[in-house]
């Protein structure tokens, strides 16, 4: 039965990417990764690479606990719900993201300096597949989507508080290690893909009855019901005998 309803390949992805994703983490600790090696390094060209290999990387145990569910969830519901453009999705929004802070400055909010710091983590991927997924419910204003749009609002709604600085809603020792950037850049990415592709994939199914002009005496249950209760209103109707003038011949002879 539930075979009929989930798409299996969504499974198959979300799980690769997971596994790809504790891969990356296992070499970390064998030593592969050093340092700012396979990170975004923001306006620098060594970090570029960093926009393939970040999502594969972390920092802790705890970071990348906390991303391989909702990654694991998000890309679930993102080849579940929107299979022919979910790899244009995942893949642009993860080099897009990635792009993006590369591009970003990273600036020290209070003092306005230059900080060098190395982006890792797969959040940018999560908050472009929370945002693409509920943006695009509201912007199809479909019924499916709109509730799994409800779904991740539910259950991811407080992301929005991360494309801000952690330094805004408290008072830290020292500077977040939180990557406002990844999360605003994610967020940004996924609605301008949920606008560009409202039209692409499987939309609203529109029926006959829809239509304004439309009218079918079969889904007319009243008139269905009438004609069951009343069938005498609907039997043939007596009408006269059309006349055949040469049954007639000799009397229109006579007249004449």
């Amino acid at each position: 039965m539930l075979k009929n309803h989930i798409n299996l390949k969504a499974v198959l992805y979300a799980a690769i990417m997971v596994a790809a994703m504790w891969l990356g983490y296992l070499l970390q600790q064998l030593g592969w990764f050093s340092g700012c090696s396979g990170a975004i390094i923001p306006l620098s060209p060594y970090g570029l690479k960093g926009i393939f290999l970040s999502p594969f990387l972390h920092g802790s145990l705890e970071h990348i606990f906390g991303n391989s569910v909702p990654v694991f969830v998000l890309i679930f519901l993102l080849y579940q719900f929107y299979p022919f453009i979910a790899r244009q999705i995942l893949f642009l929004g993860w080099i897009l993201t990635g792009f993006l802070v590369w591009l970003l400055p990273p600036i020290d909010i209070y003092t306005g300096e230059l900080n060098h710091v190395c982006i890792i983590g797969a959040s940018g991927i999560v908050y472009v597949l929370a945002f693409f997924i509920f943006f695009s419910g509201v912007f199809r204003w479909n019924m499916k989507f709109l509730t799994v749009s409800m779904v991740v609002a539910l259950y991811y709604g407080s992301l929005i508080w991360g494309v801000l600085p952690e330094e805004l809603f408290s008072q830290l020792p020292e500077p977040s290690r939180v990557s406002w950037q990844s999360h605003l850049s994610g967020a940004t990415i996924g609605i301008l893909m949920a606008f560009i592709f409202r039209k692409s994939g499987e939309r609203k199914v529109k029926y006959i009855w829809e239509f304004p002009n439309y009218y079918s005496e079969k889904d007319d249950k009243l008139w269905q019901e009438y004609k069951e209760n009343h069938p005498e209103d609907f039997l043939e109707l007596p009408y006269k005998k059309k006349e055949n003038p040469w049954e007639h011949l000799d009397e229109i002879r006579k007249n004449q």
